[in-house]
Formats: C-alpha cells, sequence, structure tokens
C-alpha cells in the first residue's frame, strides 16, 4: 500500500513564472562532491530536441566566505573547496543539516541551537553541466527561488534580482550564445528571505521558523535543448457533458516560438486521447503563435463515452496524455507533453452563501486537512506518498494548500490517488501586506503587483491540467483588492482556467469574484466535542476552511523520540509552560486550556504515561466529533455543511499541535477518530440531540438495515438496549435518524458508554462506534468566543472511565509477504471472565527492539472489545521498512494489560492454483 514509486516529470509549461517549493531530500545528495574540489558533480545534458534535463546539485558557500568574483565562481573549473554540496532543490539549511553542520531539528530545541546570522547574508549555488553540441539552442528554466538571485552563466551574468525575484514566478532564459562544447556553469546569487518583506512563503504560527527562512532554490533548474522553434505552455482544456457524462470536447492549445533570425514553417503534430493531429504553423523571426486544435476543426476531438476522472471513492482515475512535436524541414525541434483528467468542477454559493462543490454532477462534502510541507523543504516523493495515502485511509477527498505548494510530482501523485487539492496563496505576511493591515506584511510597491501576477500566471500554467486541483484561493485571511484582483484573474483568464477561483479562505468578499462562501472563525485551540454541532461560529454549517480542537499530541513513541526526558516531565506536570514544540505565537505558545479541559474532564494526568494515554481518548472524542457533525449537517435543508478542513492535516516538523499524524507518520487517537467518523457507511451519535443517525457517503441508497445502541456502565453493566430494524438511507452524504437516546437512564452512572452498532440486512456488521459520554454535559460561554476558540465554563464529567478494571486481551498475528509489501494479520480477543470491556484497545504494529513500523496503514483501529469479542485487523506496510528485522505487534488500550506478540517473519504468499 505504500510503494515508492517515483512520479515521471510533468513538462512545465509556463513561459513567464511559474514557481513552487519544496526542495529534494538532501540527504541522497550528501558527500557527493567531486574529490578534486568539493563542487557538484556535472550533469549531462544530452542535445535530444525538447529534452528537459534537470541539474544533479549544487555546491553552496556563503559570500562571506567567498572573495572571487562571480566572474570567477560562474566560471568552468572553479576550484570550490569547502564548499557544500546541495541537492537539485535544496534550502541552505537543508544542505547544511544533509552535510551534518548541526544536529538533529526535530529534537529538542536543537533549532533554536541554529544561529541566524549566516543567513542573512546572500549564498552563492553553482552547478556544472555539460553538452556536446552547442548548435543546439539552451535554455535554462526555473522557478522555486528563495528569495531573489543574480544568475551567471560561464563567467557572464544572464539575470538580475530584479529580474528573478519570488518563489512562484518562473524564469526561462536563453543561454545559447554563452554554452561551449564541453563543461559550462551555471551560478545563482541567492538573497536572503523574509517573509514580510519578499512574495516568498513563511511559517506564520504553524511551527518554530527555519533560521534560514528557506533560502535557496527549491525547484529543479532544468537544461533545455531544442532548434529554432520552440513549443511552450501546451495544455488541454477539457468541457464535460454533465450531468449525462455522455460526451468531452477538449481543446488543444500551444505556443510555437521561432527563436531563429529567419522566418520558418513548423509542423506540429502529435497525439491527444488517441486524435491524430497537425498544422501547418509559418513564423517570422522571433515571432510567437498560438496554435489551437479544437472539435470544430478536428472532430476527434469531441469524445463520446469518455474516461472521467473522479475523487478518491466515487469512481476511477483515468488520465489521458497529449504529445506535441514542432520540426522544421523534417527534424524534430522541440517536443511538449502533459497529461491531464476529464471532469467537471463546479462551487456556486447556496442559499446560505456557503460554497457548495459539485464533481462531474455530483454534489460532496469537502472533508479535508490542511497540509504542510517537511519545514526545510526537503523533497521525498515517498514520504509525501506515504501522507496522501493516509489521507485516503482516513476517508478524507481534499487537502488544503496555503502557499508552500509543492512540486509536481505533488500534483501527479493527487491525480493518481484522488486526492482533491485547494492550492491558494498564504496569509498574514507580504501576500496580504496590502490588504490585511493587523498583520505583519509589509505594503505591496509596483513592483509586487507585477510579481504576484507573474506568480499566478506560473501557478495557474501549471496547475490547470490536473484534475485533482479544484480550485484555487486567491486569498486567505483577507481578499485581495480591486487592483490586486484584476492581476490575478487576468493571469487565470490568459491560461484557461476553468476551475472556481475563490477570493479567500475566511469570510470575505472581492470586487469582481463577490463573496467566498467560506468562514475561518476557528476554533483553533480545545473545544469540547459538543461545539461542532452547534450551527454557529466554527460548527457544522457552512463551508470551513481552517479548523479544530488545536493540541494533537503525539504517541509516547514519539514524544520520546522529540523531546528530552526533562521536557517530558515538564511536559505531562506543568500546564503553564512554554511549549517549543507547539508555536512561535504566544496564543498558542502553551498547552494551558488543553491540559485544563484534560484534568477537568479525564482527572488528573498522574504521569506522563496517563497524560498520553488521556489525550489520545480525547482526541479522538474530539477529531471523530468535528468530522461527524459536518458528515451529519451536510444534506440539511437549512445551512447545510459544505466543507471541513481539519487545522491541520500534517505538520511539518515535530509538533504538539495541528496534526492528524505526526512527522514520523505514527498514529494516535486523532487519527483514529477520523478514520472512523469518514466510513463510507456510518452510524454516529449526536452530542446536540443524542440522535443516533445512519450516514451513507456511497453513491447508491442502502435498505435493510438494523441500528442497535446499548449503554454501559464503564464496570460493563449494560442499562439500556434499543434495536430499530428496516433502516434505509440515501446515497451521497444523507443521513437518516434512527433512535434518540433517552435523557436518563435509571442506574446509569455519570460516566456511561454508549455502543453503537449498524448491521446490513444479512447481517453483517458493517459500522461500529463506542462513545464515552457524561450525564453532565460540557458547558461553554458562546458570548466570550474570540478568534481561537469559545471558553468552557464547566466540563463533562468523564472521571469514572478511571475505575475501569483493566482487563487481559490476548493476540494472535501472522505475516505475508508480496512484490515489497507486507500484510499482518492481527486478531485481538477480551479474554476478560467479567462485564467490563477493553476501550480502545490500540494495536501498534513494532520490531524487535519494540520501535514502530512506519508507516503503515490499519483496516481498523483503537477499537473497543467486550467479553468475548474479538477483532481481527490487518496492517499493510513496505517489508524494507521492517529493516531486517521480524514484525510484532504491541497491544494496549485504555484499559487493556499491556502486552508485545510475534507477528512472525513475513512469509511470501502463494498464489492458489485453479484446476
Amino acid at each position: 500500500m505504500f510503494p515508492r514509486r517515483a512520479p515521471g516529470h510533468r513538462l512545465a509549461t509556463a513561459a513567464v513564472a511559474l514557481g513552487l517549493l519544496c526542495s529534494l531530500n538532501t540527504s541522497a545528495w550528501a558527500g557527493a562532491r567531486d574529490p578534486a574540489h568539493g563542487s557538484a558533480r556535472i550533469t549531462r545534458v544530452p542535445s535530444a530536441a525538447g529534452s528537459e534535463t534537470p541539474l544533479s546539485g549544487f555546491a553552496i558557500r556563503s559570500t562571506a566566505d567567498v572573495g572571487d568574483s562571480a566572474a570567477a565562481v560562474s566560471s568552468p573549473g572553479y576550484p570550490a573547496k569547502g564548499w557544500y554540496p546541495a541537492g537539485p532543490r535544496s534550502t541552505v539549511l537543508a544542505a547544511l543539516l544533509a552535510d551534518g553542520v548541526y544536529d538533529d531539528p526535530f529534537v529538542s530545541t536543537n533549532l533554536q541551537k541554529i544561529p541566524k546570522s549566516p543567513f542573512q547574508v546572500p549564498w552563492w549555488y553553482r552547478s556544472d553541466f555539460s553538452v556536446t553540441d552547442p548548435a543546439h539552442r539552451t535554455y535554462l528554466d526555473f522557478s522555486g527561488v528563495i528569495s531573489a538571485a543574480d544568475v551567471y552563466v560561464n563567467g557572464r551574468q544572464v539575470a538580475t534580482t530584479a529580474d528573478v525575484t519570488g518563489a512562484y514566478t518562473r524564469h526561462e532564459l536563453d543561454v545559447t550564445s554563452l554554452v561551449k562544447d564541453g563543461t559550462n556553469t551555471v551560478a545563482f546569487r541567492i538573497q536572503p528571505n523574509n517573509p514580510n518583506k519578499n512574495l516568498t512563503m513563511g511559517w506564520l504560527d504553524w511551527l518554530q521558523p527555519p533560521p534560514d527562512q528557506n533560502m535557496g532554490i527549491v525547484r529543479d533548474v532544468l537544461v533545455r535543448r531544442g532548434g529554432p522553434v520552440a513549443l511552450r505552455d501546451a495544455h488541454v482544456v477539457t468541457k464535460l457533458a454533465v450531468p449525462s457524462l455522455a460526451t468531452a470536447d477538449l481543446t488543444v492549445q500551444a505556443q510555437a516560438r521561432n527563436d531563429s533570425d529567419a522566418p520558418v514553417t513548423a509542423e506540429v503534430s502529435g497525439t491527444v486521447a488517441g486524435v491524430t493531429l497537425t498544422r501547418s504553423v509559418e513564423l517570422a523571426a522571433h515571432q510567437t503563435r498560438t496554435v489551437t486544435f479544437a472539435p470544430a476543426d478536428t472532430p476527434g476531438l469531441h469524445l463520446t463515452s469518455p474516461k472521467v476522472w473522479w475523487p478518491a471513492g466515487m469512481g476511477g482515475r483515468p488520465l489521458y496524455d497529449l504529445d506535441l512535436t514542432a520540426s522544421v524541414g523534417g527534424t524534430a525541434s522541440d517536443t511538449a507533453h502533459e497529461s491531464f483528467g476529464i471532469r467537471d468542477v463546479r462551487a456556486p454559493l447556496n442559499s446560505d452563501g456557503a460554497r457548495q462543490y459539485s464533481i462531474n454532477g455530483r454534489r460532496l462534502l469537502i472533508k479535508g486537512g490542511g497540509w504542510s510541507p517537511d519545514e526545510f523543504l526537503r523533497w521525498d516523493s515517498a514520504y509525501v506518498e506515504d501522507r496522501l495515502q493516509y489521507a485516503v485511509d482516513l476517508g478524507l477527498n481534499a487537502i488544503r494548500l496555503e502557499g508552500h505548494i509543492e512540486p509536481d510530482e505533488f500534483f501527479d501523485l493527487a491525480d493518481r490517488l484522488g486526492v482533491l487539492t485547494l492550492p491558494g496563496w498564504e496569509c498574514c505576511d507580504k501576500w496580504e501586506g496590502q490588504t490585511n493591515p493587523g498583520e505583519s506584511g509589509e505594503k505591496w510597491t509596483a513592483v509586487d503587483y507585477q510579481v504576484a501576477q507573474a506568480s499566478m500566471a506560473a501557478e495557474a500554467a501549471r496547475l490547470r491540467d490536473h484534475p485533482s486541483v479544484v480550485s484555487f484561493l486567491i486569498g486567505s485571511d483577507a481578499a485581495p483588492d480591486a487592483k490586486i484582483e484584476k492581476g490575478y484573474l487576468d493571469a487565470l483568464d490568459a491560461a484557461d482556467w476553468t476551475v472556481p477561483v475563490v477570493p479567500a479562505a475566511s469570510d470575505k468578499s472581492a470586487p469582481q469574484l463577490g463573496g467566498s462562501g467560506m468562514k475561518m472563525t476557528g476554533p483553533y485551540d480545545w473545544v469540547p466535542p459538543g461545539y461542532w454541532y452547534a450551527k454557529r461560529e466554527g460548527g457544522a454549517t457552512g463551508f470551513n476552511s481552517e479548523t479544530s480542537a488545536g493540541p494533537d499530541i503525539p504517541t509516547l513513541d514519539t514524544l520520546r523520540r522529540m523531546m528530552s526526558p526533562a521536557e517530558l516531565d515538564t511536559l505531562w506536570k506543568n500546564p503553564d509552560a512554554k511549549q517549543y514544540h507547539r508555536s512561535p505565537s504566544a496564543t498558542f505558545g502553551t498547552l494551558k486550556v488543553y491540559d485544563a479541559a484534560l484534568t477537568g474532564r479525564y482527572g488528573a494526568p498522574k504521569s506522563l504515561t496517563d497524560y498520553v494515554r488521556k489525550a489520545q481518548l480525547a482526541q479522538y472524542e474530539n477529531v471523530r466529533a468535528q468530522y461527524e457533525a459536518y458528515e451529519r449537517n451536510q444534506t440539511d435543508a437549512s445551512k447545510p455543511s459544505t466543507g471541513v478542513v481539519y487545522w491541520m492535516f500534517n505538520s511539518g516538523w515535530t509538533s504538539l499541535h495541528w496534526q492528524l499524524m505526526d512527522r514520523y507518520l505514527d498514529q494516535g487517537g486523532a487519527y483514529f477518530g477520523a478514520k472512523k467518523a469518514n466510513e463510507p457507511l456510518h452510524v454516529q451519535y449526536s452530542y446536540d440531540d443524542r440522535s443516533v443517525a445512519v450516514v451513507n457517503n456511497r453513491p447508491t441508497p442502502v435498505s435493510g438495515l438494523t441500528v442497535r445502541a446499548t449503554l454501559f456502565n464503564p464496570d460493563g453493566t449494560q442499562k439500556y438496549d434499543k434495536a430499530v430494524t428496516g433502516v434505509s438511507v440515501q446515497g451521497d452524504g444523507a443521513h437518516s435518524t434512527a433512535l434518540a437516546l433517552p435523557a436518563s437512564v435509571s442506574g446509569l452512572a455519570s460516566t456511561y458508554l454508549a455502543r453503537l452498532t449498524l448491521t446490513d440486512a444479512d447481517g453483517r456488521e458493517v459500522s461500529r462506534n463506542v462513545y464515552w459520554l457524561s450525564a453532565k454535559a460540557d458547558a461553554l460561554d458562546w458570548g466570550k468566543t474570540d478568534w481561537w476558540h469559545t471558553p468552557t465554563t464547566s466540563y463533562a464529567d468523564l472521571t469514572g472511565l478511571s475505575s475501569m478494571a483493566q482487563v487481559p486481551v490476548t493476540a494472535t498475528a501472522s505475516t505475508t509477504e508480496a512484490d515489497g509489501t507486507s500484510t499482518t494479520t492481527v486478531t485481538v480477543r477480551n479474554t476478560g471472565t467479567g462485564k467490563t470491556p477493553s476501550l480502545m484497545t490500540d494495536v501498534h504494529l513494532v520490531d524487535v527492539n519494540g520501535k514502530p513500523v512506519l508507516p503503515v496503514r490499519w483496516s481498523d483501529n483503537a477499537v473497543s472489545l467486550w467479553p468475548g469479542e474479538s477483532a481481527t485487523l490487518t496492517a499493510t506496510y513496505r517489508t524494507a521498512d521492517l529493516h531486517g528485522s521480524s514484525p510484532q505487534v504491541r497491544v494496549s488500550g485504555w484499559n487493556a494489560v499491556e502486552r508485545t506478540v510475534p507477528a512472525g517473519p513475513p512469509e511470501p504468499s502463494v498464489p492458489v492454483s485453479s484446476r
């Protein structure tokens, strides 16, 4: 389930400005120096028309340590002695970390110990490449420079910081006249970054910011070769017939550019979706013409029965290919390739003013999470795919990227996995300096308007063919003003952008686009589970673009990896202590609000282990309630919920808040609470009216269901039981209320358990959901709501859970292996002789040393078992992540006696032959 695939590189097609962030995992590059003088290895560049070759890496050095001239530094043969190796996509700090200059920044306060002064001066990036045929045209094509750069080739300056500025702008430099046979050198003098002054990126209150502010080059620098005519900006505009999906029209466009001093006739030919394309184009010297193929002149571009792209869980994810070649005199001059999908995206505002998305004519609730790249923008395709696989496993359908928009491979993966993406500009720094005066971003200059529009043009051209991209948010906390909005919209129109453009992630409006249809009312810190059911503030109505109950304490395994013993001691003993691994923000610097709720509801922690077990229980119930409330309300006639983005999906470093899984991809209560809530067919309890409902996210209706609700005291004594048969529910997010739990039950304790089961017409259990509830509800002071939470004035009483007796849970496990993927099957059973259930029984896959094997995808986990009950769970993971160890499973839980049992070495699976 977690194969290491390397998605093919997508040809970048914008000719003006197209950038992104995220750097290649520099550990793969560490040590890749030429032994003679320490410079990066030479990149061999072929002469083939249309080839695009990324530089294989750089040698980097602070300008404070380099006294030689720019001409010398950028000339072949320069002795780069003592320079640091850097990957092809690397910030300065990422390279230094890979080279062992600083200790692991994810541990304790190591990040704080890295000085800032080395990064307050420019740094040199230099790389050598070789060509064998300098008669071919040669271009440097790049984006992702943070924050700006002077560019040199073979001792000559080819661009200045005035030309190359902004993380997202894209640049193509014709260096044909400078390139020679043999070794050539390109050098970038990178300027320091300040996200409040530059249209780049910053980290806001997400995490402790990197001391270098991510200065560097975080996308590939491509060396492109070709003949006299270049093909650029190739793309396909699709128009799908909705709702029939019976036909689709394709329009292909590309720019043919004559870079020679003489007129030429170019033949542009190729295929798209199996349709042959051909066109003769006459070009004057240095002329550019748009080449268009449409159904009117190429009837085959009117497709019947097209293969339609769907998000995960709604259908298949087929992709089409466009291949074009420009030839002059029968010789190929340039090529272009694009992959694309056919789908229809709409997001009008409903009668309540909320944005309602539909895909291919089917309405859907956006269930997402906020994305964070690695803090040092190190790109690792396998690690990114693992996280996107987790999104699918959780039943989420969307990822929001607030700035930090990832490289092409990210969107290739999202296309393939069916994860919708909502990219957009970030809040609060220079991006909103003109429109959000309460934040730290500086006002815009005349140049900033140009950089912003060029950034939009570049991102639009890069993202438009990805079917996973379903919007672009041109504002976050603030919407752009008229001038900024016009620049963005002009760039989007020029790029043939077809999916919705949203003016802001908050409830703001822009002059042309109008209202955003989104809200950003929080919360961002702890609120009780019942909060989510109120149709106000951050509750389950409308589209909430970023929201959660804040802290997400990782597992004990992860805490011990990321914090010192003294820090762990403070973590559970001192709620008022500043937590370095939470946030640089004064608002979110401590865990005071969270810890007060944990103590008020569950009782004061008695140890670190007790603190973590209570945290996992609290996070499970809260994350589950957030998604369940939005799920239940999505088809309401009044003020329906239309979207929710958990803030955040993941963290870019080792964090104590805003994450459904931790940096190391371990999974705790938050993860499994989300997974439970987002089951395709799901039974759930509603905190507002005690109703028990069935939510059906499958496309087709279901009937003949049986819903059963049973209430227990913590010792397992049953106090209430009711079953309702013949329950039916429509599809596409509809819900059906089966019953309501009584307001009072004789003999029921103040803390009690509710077990809900859903069985189908054949009697098979298709959903089970266990809640721990209180006769005393949490009380909220709505009148004191602020931007980050609503205070709780009194807490539900869940302390009765501490009285639950420990129960024995046995486990048996076995493992099979096929094609590099192992599957461990675990059967856990409550073998207690009394009545007490095993609450939140957790199964962790570990190696022989007890270290978690990650990433892993469980069929289910955090299960609750009554005496005599068992559950069979499967864990799927890469065999290589065992590192030669035999797998084991560690079983624990709220009141389970912890034990670890062997799962056997991976046995090859043997196909069963048929006779």
